[in-house]
C-alpha cells in the first residue's frame, strides 16, 4: 500500500526539521520498508512545499545516479532528479559557509540553462540541444539530511531514501564561461577535481548515460508524466561523472575542465 498523507507529510516534516537543525534523521526506508519510488518522490514533493511557503523560489534541477558505478550502488537503473532553490546558488571562488551543511560532498557536472520550456512524452537530444540557451562548468554539492548508514543497524540508505532526501541535492557553484551545446561534443567534456592541490577525481561527460543531454531528456519525459515541464531560464545540472569528493573545512575544491572552463568553491 502507498503511505498515507499523513506519512508523507511527516516525513517532510521531519526532512525539512533535520536540514534546518543540521541533524541527520533515520532512514526513512527503515520506517517503511514496502515504499514506493512514487512516495519517495511524494515526501520529496512534500518538502519541496515547505520550502516555498518559506519564500524560497525554484531555479531549476538536478539529475542524479545517470553512471553506471552509481545506479549499481544503489541497484536501481534508472536516474532519479530534485529541485534547485533560488538559495543553493553559489558563484565560482566563493566561501562556502561552515555551517551551512551536515556533511557536503562535491560533484563535477555539466550544468544546462535553458532557453526555451521543455517537456513531452518523447524527446529528443536534438530538441534538448535546441532547447539550450548555454551549458556551463559546475560543482553540485551534495548534502545527507538522512543518515548514510544507520548508526543502530547498520543498513546503508536506499534509491527511496535519496530520492525523498530532494536526491541528496543542497547547492550548485556554477563557473563563468558559456558554452553553446552544438558547438562541442558533450562526451569529451572532462574535469580533473582536485581538494587543496591534490587531484581526487577525473572523468568525462560520456559517463553521464554516454551523452548528458540524454539526462536531460529523461527529464522532461519524467515531469511530463506529472503535467510539469523543464522552464525556460532554468539551471539543470545533468548528472556527475566522478564519484564525490568529501570535504571538511578548509578545503578547496577545483575542477578544471580545460577549454570548457574552471570552477571552484572553499569550505
Amino acid at each position: 500500500m502507498p503511505l498515507s498523507p499523513q506519512q508523507i507529510s511527516e516525513t517532510a516534516q521531519r526532512l525539512d526539521a533535520a536540514e534546518q537543525a543540521r541533524q541527520q534523521t533515520g532512514l526513512i526506508s527503515l520506517a517503511y520498508p514496502n515504499m514506493t519510488m512514487d512516495d519517495a518522490y511524494a515526501i520529496q514533493a512534500g518538502w519541496v512545499a515547505h520550502k516555498l511557503n518559506r519564500g524560497r523560489r525554484i531555479v531549476g534541477h538536478k539529475i542524479g545516479l545517470t553512471s553506471k558505478a552509481m545506479q549499481a550502488a544503489l541497484n536501481i537503473a534508472i536516474p532519479d532528479s530534485g529541485i534547485l532553490f533560488d538559495d543553493m546558488l553559489f558563484n565560482s571562488g566563493c566561501d562556502i559557509p561552515q555551517q551551512r551543511f551536515i556533511q557536503p560532498r562535491v560533484e563535477a557536472e555539466i550544468a544546462f540553462v535553458m532557453k526555451h520550456d521543455l517537456c513531452g512524452e518523447k524527446v529528443s537530444v536534438a530538441q534538448v540541444i535546441e532547447a539550450t540557451d548555454y551549458l556551463v562548468p559546475s560543482l553540485e554539492i551534495l548534502d545527507t539530511r538522512i543518515h548514510r548508514i544507520c548508526p543502530k543497524t547498520g543498513l546503508a540508505r536506499n534509491v527511496f531514501d535519496t530520492i525523498s532526501d530532494n536526491a541528496a541535492n543542497a547547492g550548485v557553484v556554477l563557473g563563468t564561461q558559456h558554452t553553446d551545446p552544438s558547438q562541442i561534443d558533450m562526451r569529451w567534456i572532462g574535469a580533473i577535481v582536485s581538494a587543496n592541490g591534490e587531484v581526487e577525481e577525473t572523468g568525462l561527460g560520456a559517463g553521464v548515460l554516454n551523452q548528458p543531454a540524454l539526462g536531460i531528456a529523461w527529464l522532461a519525459k519524467r515531469l511530463y508524466q506529472y503535467g510539469d515541464s523543464i522552464k525556460a531560464g532554468e539551471i539543470v545540472l545533468s548528472g556527475s561523472f566522478i564519484r564525490p569528493v568529501e570535504t571538511q573545512k578548509g578545503t578547496l575544491i577545483e575542477a578544471d575542465f580545460g577549454d570548457f572552463g574552471e570552477v571552484s568553491c572553499r569550505f
